[in-house]
């Protein structure tokens, strides 16, 4: 039912571990000019968004005082 494993001599295991293939890995493609160019445009929208949203929001975050005196005003005059 069950195999034995065979005892691998100790010697093996240490040999194991030092050993270094003297083979190189092929070098990396490089990019095209097309994958360079969408790499670019898609940074650039992902900044451009950013700044849109910050440009955007900060506006509304900032506390004006004006809209609430208007509706303070119109409420005592009684509108």
């Amino acid at each position: 039912m069950f195999r034995r494993r065979e005892p691998v001599p100790f010697a093996f295991l240490a040999e194991a571990d030092r050993f270094r293939s003297n083979v190189t890995p092929p070098p990396r493609a490089r990019a095209s000019l097309n994958q360079i160019a969408g790499r670019w445009l898609m940074g650039l929208t992902i900044v451009a968004g950013l700044a849109g949203s910050l440009v955007l929001g900060i506006p509304a975050l900032s506390q004006d005082q004006s809209p609430t005196q208007t509706q303070q005003s119109q409420a005592s005059e009684g509108h």
